[in-house]
């Protein structure tokens, strides 16, 4: 084998070819092209073939293993993406039904307060028809006292003057 050929996606080194020179330079080896025909076409087309199939056929298997991969990570993305959207919508409305509860819970007060209200004024207007009619009472009452006293002192001054000396009529 040639140096620079792959085997099991090893590079063997150590050989020297008749067409070129490998100069080893740290990790890295540079070909040097010396003796390099200037026409490619000599190159032997199944030899070139053979060698671009056995490198497709070495990558090729990783490359689709890793583009299926990749589909499934971004299908997987898309129903991540999809299910965080469903629960931020959940989120929402979860908040939005606490605003309703609140609102209810508000009204619900203030319906309590109403009735109260409502209760008290109910209430009040009793206490103020018992007062009218307890006062309209009274009034004939006392107008019935006036009108007692009245008659009264009429009766009393009706009996002074009967009691009272009356001249004797001369004749």
């Amino acid at each position: 084998m040639e140096e620079g050929e792959k085997r099991d996606g090893e590079v063997l080194e150590g050989s020297t070819s008749s067409r070129g020179r490998h100069v080893a330079a740290g990790d890295s080896m540079e070909v040097i092209d010396e003796g390099l025909p200037d026409d490619l076409s000599s190159l032997d087309s199944s030899a070139v073939e053979q060698l671009s199939e056995g490198l497709i056929s070495h990558y090729l298997p990783n490359l689709q293993n890793s583009k299926f991969a990749l589909q499934e990570l971004t299908q997987n993305q898309v129903v991540l993406l999809d299910t965080l959207d469903q629960e931020i919508s959940k989120f929402r409305e979860c908040n939005s039904i606490l605003d309703i509860n609140a609102l209810f819970s508000e009204a619900k007060y203030y319906h309590n307060k109403l009735v109260n209200i409502r209760k008290e004024m109910i209430l009040l207007h009793e206490k103020t028809s018992k007062l009218k009619k307890r006062a309209l009472k009274l009034q004939q009452k006392k107008q019935e006292e006036n009108l007692k006293q009245e008659q009264q002192r009429e009766r009393e001054l009706e009996r002074e003057k009967q009691l009272t000396a009356k001249p004797a009529k001369r004749t």
